[in-house]
């Protein structure tokens, strides 16, 4: 598996090896010692998966706070999406600041989202699966998010974008400026 580190500290993209034949192939999608060596000890403790029925449905953006902070494996099992990932860690030198990566079940590439940075994304096309391991079980009162659009932010979502497809909570998600200090920078 091929790990790729981005200028924000703690985002990894795994790229897992394909074997093909005239078959199909066949990918080692997680392997817990590779995962430990290249994004730490994180253990996960629950999967989720969200189908998208339209393309350019929004979803996000999301995290969870503290005591039920949790990291995210996210990949895309069926269909495409940009994911999209925000440092909210306060302190952070990249506070604020954004990446994105097209994950698809053609590319099988998959975003390690360590706790203190907020997820989302966009479909690009119909039924797209996204699945993603956690390491911390859901809890409502922890289930926090931010605007999706921050002009501060910028993420320049793909063009098919639709805001209506938003559920009733991203519709009222405040702004990086409005948002409560939930995660600080340490290195």
């Amino acid at each position: 598996m091929e790990v790729v580190s981005f200028d924000i500290a703690g985002l990894k993209l795994l790229i897992p090896r394909r074997l093909s034949d005239d078959r199909g192939y066949f990918s080692e999608t997680f392997r817990a010692d590779a995962f430990f060596r290249s994004c730490g000890d994180d253990v996960f403790v629950q999967d989720n998966e969200s189908l998208s029925v339209r393309e350019g449905t929004i979803r996000g953006l999301h995290f969870q706070s503290k005591p039920h902070e949790q990291g995210k494996l996210v990949r895309c099992t069926r269909g495409a999406l940009f994911d999209v990932v925000v440092d909210i860690r306060h302190g952070s030198p990249t506070f604020g600041q954004w990446t994105g990566e097209v994950l698809s079940a053609a590319n099988g590439r998959q975003l390690w989202v360590p706790a203190g940075f907020a997820h989302g994304f966009c479909t690009l096309e119909p039924n797209t699966v996204i699945a993603y391991k956690v390491t911390a079980y859901y809890s409502a009162e922890c289930d926090k998010g931010l605007a999706w659009n921050d002009p501060e932010i910028g993420v320049p979502w793909p063009d098919i974008a639709d805001h209506e497809t938003l559920s009733a909570k991203d519709r009222k998600q405040p702004l990086l400026a409005n948002l409560p200090i939930y995660f600080s920078w340490s290195e």
